[in-house]
């Protein structure tokens, strides 16, 4: 298995968990962080090298929108993943871990992205409108202390297709 199978492996169960909120009536965005294994630790200024056997990874949270539920504006997916994530490494920095999630994070969840420092962001579908990457340039502005390799476009398609079925029944 490769980086990219490893990753949508993971992307999938985001996935998941975005139906689950769509299921409860929440905009369906899911979020999984994973503590890859490492095959091959730094050294030398070069990062680590993953495992990219998904079974040997750890996954620290997992979680999906509960604004409505709990009527709370910041429980997003990212949110509440992280909170769990840093809660089972017993740590607020989540240095190695991967983040899914099926919506480019909004600026808020971005900001708390930046300081909980996870290695890598993926997610499926860009926010044009308020995306806190692509609009907003959290991830990678200056004046921020961390900056995660982001990748984009995992599971493009069924992280758009779950979105438009959900705000198509609701405008229905």
């Amino acid at each position: 298995m490769n980086l990219r199978d490893f990753d949508a492996y993971f992307m999938k169960m985001a996935l998941r968990e975005a139906e689950k909120a769509a299921s409860d009536g929440e905009v369906p965005t899911g979020c999984i962080v994973v503590e890859p294994a490492v095959a091959e630790p730094a050294h030398d200024g070069h990062p680590a090298v993953i495992d990219p056997n998904p079974a040997l990874a750890r996954i620290l949270g997992r979680a999906h929108n509960q604004t409505e539920g709990l009527s709370d504006a910041t429980a997003h997916a990212e949110m509440l993943a992280l909170t769990s994530a840093m809660a089972a490494k017993g740590n607020p920095r989540l240095v190695g871990a991967r983040l899914y999630v099926t919506k480019e994070p909004c600026p808020m969840c971005a900001g708390a992205i930046v300081l909980a420092r996870p290695s890598v962001v993926v997610w499926g579908v860009s926010d044009p409108k308020r995306g806190g990457g692509t609009v907003f340039d959290i991830f990678s502005h200056p004046g921020m202390n961390h900056h995660p390799e982001i990748a984009t476009g995992v599971l493009e398609d069924e992280s758009r297709d779950i979105l438009q079925r959900f705000f198509r029944g609701r405008r229905n």
